[in-house]
């Protein structure tokens, strides 16, 4: 079976990587193995299935990205600064994938969600799962600017879910033009979904690179 102490860890990292660069159905489980290298009895000791995979895949991901997205809005700093701080750390990773893989990979989640959305029902309603995660610490962060009198709209909820589905519009525009500079426009978008003036916060969202150099 291989090195069963780091089996199953060098499958699901595997399985990450690949599922992030070609999709769930493309990917075969031997593929994964190879990329692993444990033989295809290990993959179904640890796994029933690719499926199954797919959804410990999801759940490292989300691990990840969830202690990201909670140490940038946890932060002392006002609220609306940490909302556009949450943008410029989304850009800088699609920044880093391209650098990494020659491409810009786009969000896992809403990748599976255009391929798997109506095949799988399991992975669908965990990908539900993770994007009203995602709403929910937004929507922490426009609460606590509406009560502070930044931000003038009626619903949180509705307004955190509109900047969580811009983010992930953009996201998807930086894969299809292999450009992480199309994330620069999801700024204003946001401070214009929140009712917010442009001037009283930055007229854009500055990219990574600009960031560094100051």
């Amino acid at each position: 079976m291989g090195r069963t102490s780091d089996a199953r860890s060098r499958i699901l990292v595997a399985a990450r990587s690949l599922l992030g660069q070609r999709g769930y159905s493309g990917l075969g489980v031997a593929e994964i193995c190879r990329a692993a290298g444990v033989p295809k009895g290990s993959f179904y000791y640890f796994f029933e299935s690719k499926e199954a995979l797919a959804l410990a895949v999801i759940d490292a991901e989300w691990t990840a990205e969830r202690d990201d997205w909670e140490r940038i809005l946890g932060t002392d700093a006002e609220p609306l600064q940490r909302l556009r701080q949450l943008l410029e750390a989304t850009e800088a990773r699609q920044r880093a994938g391209q650098g990494s893989y020659g491409a810009v990979l786009g969000c896992m989640f809403g990748n599976l969600s255009l391929e798997m959305s109506n095949q799988a029902d399991a992975i669908r309603l965990r990908l539900q799962e993770i994007f009203e995660a995602e709403v929910d610490l937004v929507e922490a962060v426009v609460s606590e600017a509406h009560r502070r009198g930044e931000v003038t709209l009626v619903s949180t909820r509705d307004a955190a879910r509109s900047v969580v589905a811009q983010l992930e519009g953009q996201v998807l525009f930086a894969k299809l033009y292999n450009n992480p500079s199309q994330l620069g426009a999801v700024w204003l978008s946001c401070l214009a979904l929140l009712g917010v003036h442009a001037g009283r916060h930055g007229d854009r969202l500055p990219h990574v690179q600009d960031v560094a150099d100051e």
